[in-house]
């Protein structure tokens, strides 16, 4: 499979969760509740930590069109950070938060390529 990154790094990434495919055949009044499970399932399953922890505005954003129109694809960004608690289970957990986008095809992002060229 895929070989994960050392654990013991903070890293923060940016992923496009294509939800559509996820509530697809869901019944209606589940939509919503699942859409935010297969968030944080995907979060587990691309930083590695079982510790994910949901922004307010991420899920306002999933729930925004209501219970059973889950929006078809969301932008999220994934914060890995330290847990810096006494007693944590995990050194880690992550924060996923909302990054609002206007369009989701890669040729609307270019803006994102010269930032980087002339920063």
């Amino acid at each position: 499979g895929k070989t994960r990154s050392a654990l013991q790094d903070v890293v923060t990434r940016e992923y496009t969760i294509h939800l559509h495919k996820r509530v697809h055949g869901r019944s209606f009044k589940k939509r919503a509740p699942w859409a935010v499970k297969s968030v944080t399932e995907f979060a587990r399953k691309a930083m590695g930590t079982s510790d994910i922890r949901l922004d307010p505005k991420l899920n306002q954003a999933i729930w925004a069109q209501g219970i059973k129109t889950v929006p078809h694809r969301l932008r999220v960004k994934l914060e890995r950070r330290r847990n810096d608690d006494e007693g944590a289970k995990e050194k880690l957990y992550v924060y996923a938060s909302h990054v609002p986008v206007t369009s989701f095809k890669a040729s609307d992002r270019s803006h994102l390529l010269s930032y980087i060229l002339f920063y």
